[in-house]
């Protein structure tokens, strides 16, 4: 299987993450690892590192990567969100820096056959670990009007949601819709004409986010990894996220706030009661985009957003 991904803000990743000779750092999203290599080549001799991805395509590719790499490499095939076990099982308590980049990969959107684009007609599956059960045909085929709204207007920012869950109502009560290709096709129906000549993007593309983020329920596991990560790491430690849309970004800037803040007191308090010290102190005091270059080489890394903290 041939992989061709260039990472989004390499350098930077790898400058915010402080990576050193000797030390422990974990990929929490492999993707097709332009990451993880570049991570791994800044902390040898003796550095150890730890690669997670949902996607056994993105493991497989990672195991030809490193095939000939030291055992300091470890290759673990499930979600950031279980990273507490997997430390455990590898008998590390805490780590030096942790990456986590939320963005599709390039063989996601191109080669996987999963419908994450709506440019191909492939099985509407948009399951990033293949072994869930949840697919976006199920979703499109069985939701309610009132649920398909909620998902395209909370996880898509759609302005047209009600429109499209409507006719997506309609249409699948003809026949089952099955691929990403018609799924598009209905979405593009439902827009209003003078609307779609108005938009930047393509009609489908909030609608297609939205069902992606739903089937893998990425805003949860997010908030769920955001919530305990500061945990694992050794002080000193960094954390470094790249989101790819508002959503993602806004959630991680508000608990990176949070961790930097410490105190939980109300604001009208004349003084902090609740004893609670900042965790970690924010490297990016505002979100860093990617150079006019980089876009230019790499149109997929315009939307990133990149935010690091460092554990003190």
């Amino acid at each position: 299987m041939h992989f061709h991904h260039i990472p989004a803000m390499p350098t930077e990743t790898v400058e915010y993450l402080n990576c050193r000779p000797g030390k422990t750092y974990v990929d929490c999203t492999l993707g097709e690892s332009g990451h993880a290599l570049r991570i791994f080549e800044k902390i040898q001799p003796n550095g150890v590192l730890i690669g997670i991805d949902q996607d056994l395509d993105a493991i497989n590719h990672a195991h030809r990567i490193f095939g000939t790499r030291p055992a300091t490499v470890h290759i673990v095939h499930a979600n950031f969100v279980q990273l507490p076990d997997i430390l455990s099982q590898l008998e590390i308590a805490a780590v030096d820096g942790i990456l986590v980049d939320l963005g599709l990969s390039l063989h996601q959107i191109e080669a996987s056959g999963r419908g994450f684009s709506f440019r191909n007609d492939e099985t509407l599956d948009m399951r990033m670990n293949s072994s869930s059960k949840l697919t976006a045909s199920d979703i499109v085929n069985h939701e309610s009007e009132t649920s398909l709204t909620k998902i395209f207007k909370d996880y898509g920012e759609e302005r047209w949601s009600r429109r499209i869950a409507r006719k997506i109502i309609v249409e699948r009560g003809k026949n089952r819709i099955r691929t990403s290709g018609r799924l598009a096709a209905i979405v593009i129906s439902a827009v209003p004409q003078d609307a779609r000549r108005r938009q930047k993007i393509h009609p489908a593309t909030r609608v297609f986010m939205a069902l992606r983020i739903a089937v893998n329920r990425e805003l949860e596991h997010l908030e769920t990894f955001l919530g305990f990560v500061a945990d694992y790491l050794n002080p000193g430690g960094r954390l470094c996220v790249l989101a790819f849309h508002s959503l993602e970004d806004r959630i991680v800037k508000r608990r990176f706030q949070t961790l930097a803040k410490g105190c939980t007191c109300p604001p009208n308090f004349p003084r902090c009661v609740c004893r609670t010290k900042p965790l970690a102190r924010v490297l990016t005091r505002k979100v860093v985009r990617p150079m006019s270059k980089e876009i230019e080489n790499n149109p997929m890394a315009r939307s990133t957003r990149l935010r690091a903290l460092e554990k003190i």
